[in-house]
């Protein structure tokens, strides 16, 4: 069975970034030499789930970090994917389930699931099996939430905590079911 897992960074106060989609912020924390498991854990992972702004935001900054297939969820890009896409990226509008559906015939078995509305609504879906979650220590006081609204609780359980030098501290929650 196929399996959702989110590694993710917010603010102190729970934005993944600026009002405008800025992510200027975490610079200063992804130049240094701490190991924050972020290589091993998309390696343990058969490909990214991501959405148009995670993409075009890579894309932007000329940085395609991924050598694993990548689906982007778009309806605007499944309609016109850009000429220029790297090799291994394909575009669809489908829903969550159908996608996840669709990656488990073909063979997949852990997703890395990214961006701030694609992670909501896999989390809505009951598709995401566990988030590690790093608190950067910066409150930028407006921005894009990692959690939205939900119609249900979703129970999740503290797994580990780990902290680090630069003052990051990273919280891995394995999710349950709704309450």
């Amino acid at each position: 069975m196929i399996s959702g897992h989110v590694f993710i960074a917010t603010s102190l106060d729970g934005y993944i970034a600026r009002p405008d989609g800025d992510l200027d912020w975490l610079q200063p924390y992804s130049e240094g030499e701490e190991d924050h498991g972020y290589e091993a854990f998309v390696a343990n992972m058969d490909g990214v789930i991501m959405g148009r702004g995670s993409y075009e935001k890579l894309r932007q900054m000329n940085l395609w970090p991924y050598d694993v297939p990548v689906v982007v969820m778009s309806r605007q890009l499944s309609k016109h994917p850009p000429e220029d896409a790297p090799d291994g990226v394909w575009f669809t509008d489908g829903s969550p389930r159908a996608i996840m559906a669709g990656l488990e015939r073909g063979g997949w078995r852990r997703a890395y699931v990214d961006g701030g509305q694609i992670i909501q609504s896999f989390l809505r879906d009951g598709l995401i099996a566990d988030m590690i979650i790093t608190r950067v220590p910066v409150l930028l006081g407006a921005g894009r939430p990692l959690f939205g609204a939900l119609d249900r609780t979703l129970r999740v359980s503290h797994v580990e905590t780990r902290s680090f030098p630069s003052g990051l501290v990273q919280s891995r929650y394995a999710v349950g079911q709704t309450a």
